[in-house]
């Protein structure tokens, strides 16, 4: 599943439900989505939080297959900057 599909599935929930700040799930060579101005984009720019992980990892926490207090203590998450801003995708994953 490319970044941008996965991109476009977030923009439908975003349309229905709020995101606060800004977040960027960065996949390393694969790409990156931003969450950021009630939308989600694949082009880069400076965001509030940084969500580090592998596409597949990226795909399992969106489907509620990957627990993300799990996927950070097992290092296949790694988050830098704001953690209140990644607490957010609760409401959007929930």
């Amino acid at each position: 599943m490319a970044l941008e599909h996965i991109a476009a599935e977030i923009r439908k929930v975003l349309e229905i439900k709020s995101f606060s700040g800004s977040l960027k799930f960065d996949c390393g060579a694969d790409g990156l989505i931003v969450l950021a101005d009630g939308t989600a984009s694949t082009g880069d720019r400076d965001t509030d939080c940084t969500l580090r992980l592998s596409q597949e990892n990226l795909i399992s926490l969106l489907k509620g297959k990957l627990n993300p207090m799990m996927a950070l203590a097992t290092g296949k998450l790694k988050v830098s900057g704001n953690p209140a801003v990644a607490m957010g995708l609760a409401k959007l994953l929930g």
